[in-house]
Order: structure tokens, then C-alpha cells, then sequence
């Protein structure tokens, strides 16, 4: 990182002329017990100004809510469904029937977004994706809707297999040819874009050492110049977003869009969750908005306005995980603000960053004990979070999801045929997936607990060849 000028830096403080530019929705996620019917939430999307939200499924409730609402809505064919929607062509066209046709276009659904982090699912359904996201399209145009509604597949950043810098971004070499490639000429055909979730908020959370918090949350800063492409940076979403146009740029796809499906910053977390507090998510979020409505593209797309949906709309207390996991909401069920920021071009002329002092640590104010399972990397050198296999099946399994999933670890390794699929337990992939989220946390306090469903050993595990790591 180097310094600017004076002069860059009153560029950057000056008045942003406000003129519309991308598009700004939501995520509407209901894994909770308490929240409001869906026509209330379809009046609090209106009174905010929110024109668009994403669902993770097809529900008739929220779909008959949002009828007549003026609301473009996506849809989810959930992860669970993709080998029946590729393996059957009568599957998805009932399916398309009665979950889009049925409501369509009283109900405007733009898009249906085919599985979710497919790639990271444990389940193993990348192999249907592609088949499952043309049988959805040919549904479709049986019902001569597809030129309304686009098809696309949302993705995690660990598709990539380089990030950074931006200019050096590309995707997974197991990916490209058996997925990557036929995905994006889909797209391509199709004229639809690529999906992507992005969240600054991890990259910071494991490398808060290196990466400014003022970078990370949208703030003004002297910015990062690519070594790469030359291009000054100012925030670590637009490097992010670049990295997977590079990705595509290297793969000869330079024409498809990016539109961002999932991005957002939790207002609270455990100790071990750098960066999760109120403060911080009220930055990361109004920026971002500010950043999307008046500023366009990227560095590397100008002119590539995007459409971004924010993580989540309102907190889920029913979510796995840590703490983080129910908190990324930007109400709470009772339809307060977590934290007043606008999300219209007219609310942003009276908007302003409250957060003017970097704060890095958890919401608690009180020092607590790591939860059992919790060592620290700086006390215990060597260590390993293992799966208990004593705390049941269903306990194992929810571990195993969120950390394959949401949690980020490397789970290629127990995909069938890789190195540690043998042997094919639930107790061995787990521990596989729960050290690689402990190693990526830093062995912090807290890191390998999942429920109660693990514990920390100070010895190599031994399961079948498998060689576990002890960092990344």
C-alpha cells in the first residue's frame, strides 16, 4: 500500500454528485421463529424504498405476499432439488409451473438462482448443476417466460483458486472445464449474468493484521495499487468483484455481467470474530449502498453498474454457526432498524458514516473464557479440532453444512475421489471440514466447538491416508 497525493485526497473527500447508477435489493431469509407475516414484509420493503429481494426458495406465502407489489423478485431452486431437476426434464417444468408460472407476472420474478454455493455443498450436486440449470431454462421457454426471467447459479469466492491481487484472479482448475466453462456459456447463451456472494467482512476476519479496516469497510483511505494491472483500489469489495471478472477475462468470457447475490457485515459475533460489531456493519452496508447508487463500475468495469442484493434483511436466531450467523440483519423482527442507514438515492443526501474510529473487536464488553473446545494458536502450538462422535448425527451434519458452507473451510478434499474421502463417514468428514474452519480461524478460542459437536486434540488425527493440516 502506498500513499497519494494531497490532491487524491480532496478528489476523494469532495461532494459525489448522487445520480443512479446500480441497483441495491435484499436478501430475505426466514430461518427464525419470529418474524413478521410476509405481506408485512412486503410493506416494509416499500416503506424503505427496496425494489427488488431475493428468497432461498419458491415460498407461496411470500410469492402471493408480493403480488401487485411493484418488487422484482429472484427465486431459489434449492440445492437439495438439483439432481431431480437434471435428471428429469418433467421435474423442473412442474416445478417452473408451479413455482413461477403460477405467479408470474403479477408476482415480477426476474431470475432464479439454480442451487447456492454448489461448488461448496457437501452433498456433492455440482455434477446436476449445469444439466439442472437447462432444464429450469427449457421449462421456461415451454412457458414462453424465459425471455422475462434469467437463470444463473450463485457463487462463493472459493471458486476461485487466486484472488489476489485482482488482476491474477481465476478460478479452480477441477472447476473450469467440467463446470466453469459450460456455466458461463449458459450465461452467455442465455444472456444472464453471473451470481456471485462476496463478503469483505471474511477476508478482513482472518487477516485483520494486513488488510485496513477503513479498506475493508468503504471508508476514505489512500488505497491499494494493483501490482498486476496498475489500478488503484479503494475498497476491498471492488477488488473482490474484479478478481472474478480477471477470472472470466482469463477464460475468454470478458462479455458476461456480474451481478452480487449475497454481501453484508454482521453487527455482532464472539470474541474470535474480528471486526463483528454494530459500528462496523453500519459502515460496511451504508457505503457499500452509497458506493452502488452514485459510483457505477469497478477499476476494471467502469461501466459495469451493478445490482447488489445485501445479507439479510432481517436476524435469523435460527441459524447455526457463530454468533455472526444470526446477526447480519439490517432489522429485527420487530421491524426496527439494526442500524439507520438508507437504502435509496434520495435518502443518501442526508446520509453520513457515523464510524470514524476503527474498531476491530468483538460486541462484548466483558472478557469471557473460550468455549470448551476453544485453544488459543499463541498458548498451544500444535492443535486439531476433531468431530465428537458421541454428540449425534444431527449435531455432526449441521456442523459439517455450516462449515463446508457459510463457514468457508476447504472441503474439496472430501469430495469422492480426493484424498480424504476414504473413509466415507460422517465422523471423518466432519473432522476433516471442522479442522479446516479451526486452522483458517487461527486456532482461536472458540474455533472448534460447533454445537458441542467438537474438540480439540493435540496429536495428528488418523483417518484412513488423510493427512489434516495445521494452517493455511
Amino acid at each position: 500500500m502506498d500513499l497519494l497525493t494531497p490532491l487524491i485526497f480532496l478528489i476523494l473527500l469532495s461532494p459525489i454528485p448522487l445520480s443512479e447508477a446500480g441497483s441495491i435489493g435484499v436478501n430475505y431469509g426466514r430461518i427464525s421463529d419470529e418474524l413478521p407475516s410476509a405481506f408485512k414484509v412486503v410493506q416494509l420493503l416499500k416503506s424503505q424504498g427496496i425494489d427488488r429481494v431475493k428468497i432461498f426458495d419458491a415460498d407461496p406465502s411470500v410469492l402471493k405476499a408480493l403480488s401487485g407489489s411493484g418488487i422484482k423478485v429472484t427465486v431459489d431452486l434449492p440445492n437439495e432439488l438439483l439432481f431431480s431437476a437434471a435428471k428429469r426434464t418433467s421435474f423442473a417444468v412442474s416445478w417452473v409451473k408451479r413455482n413461477v408460472a403460477a405467479y408470474h407476472p403479477s408476482t415480477q420474478i426476474e431470475s432464479i438462482a439454480v442451487g447456492n454455493e454448489v461448488f461448496v455443498d457437501t452433498h456433492n450436486t455440482t455434477s446436476f448443476l449445469i444439466p439442472a440449470m437447462r432444464n429450469i431454462h427449457k421449462a421456461l421457454m415451454s412457458f414462453n417466460i424465459h425471455s422475462d426471467i434469467k437463470i444463473s447459479s450463485p457463487l462463493a469466492l472459493s471458486a476461485l483458486q487466486n484472488s489476489y491481487p485482482s488482476s491474477s484472479g481465476s478460478f479452480r482448475p477441477e472447476l473450469v472445464d467440467s463446470v466453469i466453462k459450460p456455466m458461463l456459456d449458459f450465461l452467455r447463451e442465455t444472456g444472464s449474468r453471473l451470481m456471485i456472494n462476496v463478503y469483505p467482512f471474511f477476508a478482513y476476519e482472518g487477516n485483520s493484521d494486513v488488510i485496513p479496516l477503513d479498506y475493508a469497510l468503504l471508508r476514505e483511505n489512500p488505497g491499494m495499487v494493483d501490482s498486476g494491472n496498475g489500478l488503484r483500489y479503494f475498497n476491498l469489495f471492488d477488488a473482490q468483484i474484479d478478481a472474478v471478472f480477471a477470472a472470466m477475462s482469463a477464460l475468454k468470457y470478458d462479455d458476461i455481467e456480474i451481478i452480487v447475490t449475497e454481501t453484508g457485515w454482521p453487527s455482532k459475533g464472539d470474541e474470535n470474530e474480528v471486526g463483528a460489531t454494530l459500528a462496523n456493519a453500519a459502515s460496511y452496508n451504508g457505503n457499500l449502498i452509497r458506493r452502488i447508487l452514485t459510483r457505477g463500475g469497478t477499476p476494471l468495469r467502469p461501466k459495469a453498474d451493478l445490482t447488489v442484493y445485501l445479507f439479510a434483511l432481517f436476524n435469523e436466531n435460527k441459524k447455526l454457526g457463530p454468533t455472526s450467523e444470526r446477526n447480519y440483519g439490517l432489522f429485527f423482527p420487530d421491524e426496527k432498524k439494526v442500524y439507520d442507514i438508507p437504502f435509496t438515492t434520495e435518502g443518501l443526501k442526508h446520509y453520513r458514516d457515523g464510524g470514524h474510529t476503527p474498531v476491530t473487536g468483538g460486541d462484548q464488553t466483558t472478557t469471557k473464557p473460550p468455549m470448551s473446545g476453544g485453544v488459543s494458536k499463541s498458548l498451544n502450538g500444535h492443535s486439531w479440532c476433531v468431530a465428537n462422535g458421541d454428540a449425534g448425527e444431527e449435531k455432526l451434519q449441521g456442523g459439517l453444512d455450516y462449515a463446508c458452507g457459510e463457514g468457508g473451510a476447504d472441503c474439496s478434499s472430501i469430495q469422492p475421489g480426493a484424498n480424504c474421502y476414504s473413509p466415507d463417514t460422517l465422523e471423518a468428514h466432519a473432522s476433516f471440514a471442522f479442522n479446516s474452519y479451526y486452522q483458517k480461524k487461527g486456532r482461536a478460542g472458540g474455533s472448534c466447538y460447533f454445537g458441542g459437536a467438537a474438540y480439540v486434540v493435540s496429536q495428528p488425527p488418523k483417518y484412513g491416508r488423510c493427512e489434516f493440516p495445521t494452517g493455511y
